[in-house]
Parts: structure tokens; C-alpha cells; sequence
């Protein structure tokens, strides 16, 4: 049987700013549940306003563990001014540039979960680059760029330790979603190729693999 949350939970995380539907949020909620159980920290790319950030706060607190999550907070490509997923409620007035970060600190502090969250602001890359740590998770779900999905991956799935799951989402394996799920797609295959990961049942968009061995 799947760990689902508890329903004030999931009512948090449906309230929240953000795209994932309930379906991928409940497999993303299970996974890092089952991840938590080797003690380790659980991490995600791409913040937003916090919207999944619910869930592996609330699998974090089962687990006795810390969740991470890593934004620089000023929106990835789809979400600027002029594209379908841009909000303008998270414009700072003050200097015309998206700012999440409030918002995800309202976020976790109505779902009570600020106690069991580490924000790291800052690009994904320049974190990676100083992390010296094993994770027990990480959630690539940031900029969906060739460039940043591939950072992402070389930056933060050599931490995920044996046993670990590496969960990569909005994977869309069709040329007609280029802009949406394609870069996440070839790093997905990327993954597999690697030898380093095998493939957990798949979810929507949500792809869960199981790291193996070495070989990134």
C-alpha cells in the first residue's frame, strides 16, 4: 500500500501555488516516504512557491530527516512575463522581477511545516558545486532548458546514495512537447543509459528511478 499524507496535508499541498496535479503528487509523497527510510536528507530542484516542497517536508518529518529544496527564487523560463505559466502575483513590485520566495515562506508556514525545511537560495549548479553530502532523494523538477535539466542532473544525482531514488518530473517523451518535457525526458534516458538507475512504475509526467550503483 502507497504512504499517502494525511488529508490537511494533501489539502495544503492542492491550496498551494503551483502545477503538479494530485495524481504525481501522491507517487512524488511515496517515494520520498520510502526514501526517508535510509535516513538521509531529501532534496528538490525547483521550489516555485513550495506546492510540492508540502509533501517532502511532511515525508521529511515521518522520517526524522530534513527536507532541501534549491531556487533562486526569480522563476524559470516558462514563468517570465509574456509566457502561459507566469503569475504576475509573484512580481516584486519593487524591482519588476519574480520573487517566490515570500510566497513558499507563506506556504510552508501554513502547513506547519517550516521546522522540517531548509531553503537554499541560489542557483541549482553553484549549490551543487559546493555539496559534499549523500542524499537519500533528490526531485529534479527546476528549469526545463537543455542546459539546466543537465546541470541539475550532473550536479546532484552522483548524490544520491544506493538505495536512493533519483525522481525526475515533467517527462514528456514526444517531440510536440519540446518546451515542456523534452530536456527532462533526455536526462531521464541519460539516467537509465547510465547504468546507475533502474526504473520504479512511473506516474503521470513523474519518472522514479532507484540508484544501483556507480557509473554517472
Amino acid at each position: 500500500m502507497p504512504a499517502a499524507p494525511q488529508p490537511e496535508i494533501l489539502a495544503a499541498f492542492e491550496a498551494a501555488k503551483g502545477f503538479m496535479p494530485v495524481d504525481e503528487g501522491l507517487a512524488l509523497y511515496d517515494a520520498a516516504v520510502t526514501a526517508g527510510r535510509l535516513g538521509l536528507p531529501l532534496l528538490e530542484v525547483g521550489t516555485y512557491c513550495g506546492r510540492s516542497t508540502i509533501l517532502l517536508a511532511d515525508a521529511a518529518r515521518t522520517a526524522g530527516v530534513t527536507a532541501l529544496t534549491v531556487d533562486h527564487h526569480r522563476g524559470s523560463e516558462e514563468q517570465q512575463p509574456g509566457w502561459d505559466y507566469h503569475d504576475p502575483e509573484t512580481v516584486d513590485p519593487e524591482i519588476g522581477l519574480m520573487d517566490t520566495l515570500p510566497t513558499f515562506r507563506r506556504t510552508l508556514h501554513r502547513a506547519g511545516l517550516e521546522e522540517h525545511v531548509v531553503a537554499l537560495v541560489g542557483r541549482s549548479p553553484q549549490i551543487a558545486a559546493v555539496w559534499n553530502s549523500p542524499l537519500g532523494f533528490v526531485f529534479i523538477d527546476g528549469g526545463h532548458t537543455d542546459e539546466h535539466a543537465r546541470a541539475d542532473y550532473e550536479g546532484w544525482a552522483p548524490h544520491v546514495a544506493e538505495g536512493g531514488l533519483l525522481v525526475i518530473h515533467d517527462v514528456f517523451p514526444h517531440p510536440e512537447d519540446e518546451f515542456t518535457g523534452q530536456a527532462p525526458y533526455r536526462v531521464y534516458l541519460r539516467a537509465l543509459d547510465s547504468g546507475a538507475f533502474e526504473e520504479i512504475p512511473a506516474t503521470g509526467s513523474l519518472r522514479v528511478l532507484r540508484r544501483t550503483g556507480a557509473g554517472i
